[in-house]
């Protein structure tokens, strides 16, 4: 098993068994002090809170997206804000303290610059190692200097090869 498809397992494992047994414990734990009737009160509370943080900061973050669109400008920053945005959103939506102030964190626009750059670096990563593997046909990634990326080389699709265009001769 490669090491990625480890990594994987481990975060199905956290995600589907110890985040819902965090939950439970955290629930019961805020239960036994404040009551039962008032954990579902602020749990309700805490969904009400969410679902305005997400419309607010969702309608905030479609105008930035339209914004860099139309001033031609790659909107990198409006798109990492959206995904963080909806990832909280759906955090928010399941019950229990501990995906809700995790949701909240990703949704305030205090703290997400820094979520924001852990997810850039995250997808930096990837972009970096699915950039750097080899092609599904066995060849080595064509960059300069490389088989075919530089000058003299096989010039395949997509390659730039310099030279000059001469006019055939005339029939």
């Amino acid at each position: 098993m490669s090491p990625r498809r480890s990594r994987l397992g481990w975060v199905l494992v956290l995600a589907l068994v110890v985040v819902p047994l965090l939950e439970l414990y955290v629930l019961i734990q805020v239960g036994q002090v404040i009551g039962a009737w008032w954990t579902i009160l602020l749990l309700v509370a805490a969904s009400i809170l969410g679902g305005w943080l997400i419309r607010r900061e969702g309608a905030r973050a479609w105008r930035a997206l339209n914004g860099a669109i139309g001033t031609g400008t790659m909107p990198t920053r409006e798109l990492a804000d959206g995904a963080l945005i909806l990832i909280g959103g759906t955090l928010m939506l399941s019950p229990g303290f501990v995906t809700d102030a995790f949701g909240i964190l990703l949704i305030l626009p205090v703290t997400r610059p820094v979520f924001r750059r852990l997810l850039t670096a995250f997808v930096a990563r990837r972009v970096l190692v699915v950039s750097t593997r080899r092609p599904p046909g066995g060849t080595a990634p064509r960059g300069p200097g490389s088989a075919g990326g530089g000058p003299g080389g096989s010039g395949g699709p997509g390659d730039v090869v310099q030279g000059d265009v001469i006019d055939p001769p005339p029939r």
